[in-house]
């Protein structure tokens, strides 16, 4: 069921990219628990993909829940693309 904090998710995800929970909840200043409901009922309906993580910031063991958003591709850079190569001698590519 779609509601105002479960869209606030979505686009600060759209946003930002891949979170941890306690990001999410320090940026929308909610509860953590809160955003863990939110985060499991759009992870049920298959908005977002989730995982467990572990991470180490100064020493300090940090356990959360890694979220993205699922089927969502950014938009490509403008500009060269690293894998567009010339040959030697060739005639400049066309942009």
């Amino acid at each position: 069921m779609p509601n105002v904090t479960n869209s606030n998710i979505l686009n600060f995800l759209k946003a930002q990219g891949p979170c941890l929970d306690s990001e999410i909840a320090e940026a929308l200043k909610m509860p953590l628990a809160r955003v863990r409901t939110h985060v499991a009922d759009l992870s049920s309906t298959g908005a977002l993909i989730c995982c467990n993580t572990i991470q180490f910031k100064d020493g300090a063991r940090i356990e959360g829940i890694s979220c993205r958003l699922s089927c969502y591709t950014p938009p490509t850079a403008r500009g060269r693309k690293p894998g567009v190569k010339r040959a030697t001698g060739a005639e400049p590519l066309p942009e």
